[in-house]
């Protein structure tokens, strides 16, 4: 078992910025891919962000990209997900999500989430 507990959500100004992490504990030596999704009131979940646990390769979601960065501190088990020049549109509850095995993809486990809440 995988646990997931997010941090560092918050109310911030638009064009603020962020930093979310999310602390793996529990089988996470078998950790292929870390991601972040988010779910704004009365959407669906989306993707965000993802990086292979290994090489540190990443993906975003054309909507924050050049905005948010994703990256992680093996020795913590730890995903962060920095967030610049937030907009309004930005808000939701983020969630991080470990898929353990690799191809095909299957986000496996979930935290909690963390509210991010970006004022006009």
């Amino acid at each position: 078992q995988v646990q997931l507990v997010e941090s560092g959500g918050g109310l911030v100004q638009a064009g603020g910025s962020l930093r979310l992490s999310c602390a793996a504990s529990g089988r996470t030596f078998s950790s292929y891919r870390m991601g972040w999704f988010r779910q704004a009131p009365g959407k669906e979940r989306e993707f965000v962000a993802a990086i292979k646990w290994n090489s540190g390769n990443s993906n975003y979601a054309d909507s924050v990209k050049g905005r948010f960065t994703i990256s992680r501190d093996n020795a913590k088990n730890t995903v962060y997900l920095q967030m610049d020049s937030l907009k309004p549109e930005d808000t939701a509850v983020y969630y991080c999500a470990q898929d353990p095995s690799g191809p095909p993809i299957e986000w496996d486990y979930w935290g909690q989430g963390t509210q991010v809440t970006v004022s006009a």
